[in-house]
C-alpha cells in the first residue's frame, strides 16, 4: 500500500528480528478483503506499508532468546500477533493487546507478509510448526479464515442441535458454517446469493440457502425455524444492513456472533423493537481472529485431522510477481472469486 487507493511494489531491506522474535521467508499468502479495507482507508492513512496478514514459511532467522523454533523450521504465523504480557491479554483478550484490535499488527502497525520476508514478535508465542502431511496450500488458511470463522461458531453460544443462520458465504462465513457444524447445530441456514457461494456453502454444512436477491430474508428465517428465529445469527459481511438483520432473526436469548469488518461509515445501527427495545436478552458478542501458538495448533489439529478441507475455496492463484493482478482480482470480485492464492518463489 503506497497510500490510500494506491498499490505496488517497494523493494525494503529484509527485517531483523529482535531477542525473542522471528523472521519467515514468505512460502504462501492468502488476500483477504481486509487488505482492501485497508488500502480504501478503513483504518486511517498508511504510506509504503506492505499488505497482507494470512502467511506461512520457513524460518529465517531468530532472536537469542527463542527456545522453540530454528531456521529451517516450516511454520505456520497467525494474523493476528499479540503482545502476550500486555494487560489485556492477561485478561484473557490477547487480540486486543495495546489497546482495541491492537493484536492486529500485520499491514497496520507492521509491515504485512506479501513481502519474501516477514518479522514475527514474540514468535515462541505467535508461531505453530507445521506437520509435514499438511500442505501449505491447506495450512495457510488457518491464519485468518479457520481462525475467524470458527470464532464467528465459538462466540455465537450454539446450543447441540441449535440453529445457526451465517449472513454472506465469502471465506469467513464459509468457515463459520464450518464451524457450526463442528460445534453440533441441528439447522445452519446459509444466506448468499452468489451461485458459486451457496454451493460452497452446502459443502460445508448449510443444510438451506436463502438468497437475499430474491427472498425477504427475515421472513424466510422465521419460516424455517417455526417463528421462532435462530439461536446463533453470525454476521460475517461487515454492513449495517446486514447486522440489523442479524439482530432481527435471532430468538429472544439469542446471540449476534459479529465476524464482520466494518469499513465504512461512522455508526452502526441496532433495530430498536426487533431488539426489545433493549431488553430481550438478545447478546451482541463481538471478537477479532483469535492468534497465538495455541490456537494455531488446534487448527492444524483439525486438518490433519480431516475434519475439514479449505482449499475448495481456492479459485486463483498467481505468483508473488503477479501480485498487483492478483490484489485486482480480489479487490474487484472479478472472475466468481472466493479466495486467492499466492506462490513465492
Amino acid at each position: 500500500m503506497r497510500e490510500i487507493g494506491q498499490v505496488g511494489f517497494l523493494d525494503k531491506p529484509v527485517p531483523r528480528p529482535g531477542p525473542r522474535d522471528a523472521v519467515v521467508r514468505t512460502t504462501t499468502a492468502l488476500i483477504c478483503t481486509s487488505d482492501s479495507h485497508t488500502v480504501r482507508g478503513g483504518i486511517g492513512p498508511r504510506e509504503n506499508l506492505t499488505l497482507g496478514h494470512e502467511g506461512i514459511g520457513v524460518v529465517h532467522e531468530v532472536g537469542d532468546e527463542v527456545r522453540d523454533f530454528r531456521p529451517g523450521d516450516r511454520v505456520l504465523v497467525g494474523a493476528i500477533t499479540p503482545d502476550w504480557g500486555d494487560s489485556a491479554s492477561q485478561n484473557g483478550h490477547p487480540s486486543q493487546s495495546g489497546g482495541p484490535l491492537g493484536g492486529f499488527k500485520f499491514a497496520n502497525s507492521k509491515d504485512g507478509v506479501f513481502a519474501e520476508y516477514f518479522h514475527v514478535n514474540e514468535a515462541d508465542a505467535n508461531m505453530a510448526k507445521i506437520p509435514d502431511d499438511v500442505p501449505d496450500e491447506r495450512a495457510v488458511y488457518c491464519a485468518d479464515m479457520l481462525s475467524t470463522g470458527f470464532m464467528g461458531a465459538e462466540n455465537g453460544n450454539i446450543p447441540i442441535g441449535g440453529t445457526v443462520a451465517v449472513l454472506a458465504q465469502g471465506p469467513v462465513g464459509l468457515m463459520a458454517t464450518a464451524g457450526a457444524r463442528l460445534r453440533g447445530a441441528g439447522l445452519i441456514i446459509g444466506v448468499e446469493s452468489v451461485p458459486g457461494r451457496q454451493k460452497l456453502a452446502r459443502h460445508y454444512g448449510a443444510d438451506e440457502i436463502v438468497d437475499f436477491a430474491t427472498e425477504d430474508v427475515v421472513g424466510r428465517v422465521l419460516d424455517l425455524t417455526g417463528g421462532q428465529g435462530v439461536d446463533t445469527a453470525v454476521e460475517a459481511l461487515g454492513a449495517d444492513v446486514t447486522f440489523q438483520t442479524a439482530v432481527k432473526i435471532i430468538k429472544p436469548g439469542g446471540t449476534v456472533s459479529n465476524t464482520g469488518y466494518y469499513g465504512e461509515g461512522e455508526f452502526i445501527r441496532i433495530p430498536r423493537v426487533e431488539w426489545g427495545v433493549g431488553m430481550a436478552d438478545k447478546t451482541i458478542a463481538t471478537g477479532l481472529c483469535p492468534g497465538g501458538r495455541l490456537r494455531m495448533e488446534r487448527l492444524l489439529r483439525v486438518l490433519r485431522g480431516g475434519r475439514l478441507d479449505p482449499t475448495p475455496m481456492t479459485t486463483h492463484t498467481f505468483r508473488f510477481e503477479e501480485m498487483e493482478r492478483a490484489f485486482e482480482v480480489a479487490d474487484k470480485k472479478l472472475d466468481d472469486v472466493v479466495k486467492v492464492l499466492i506462490t513465492f518463489p
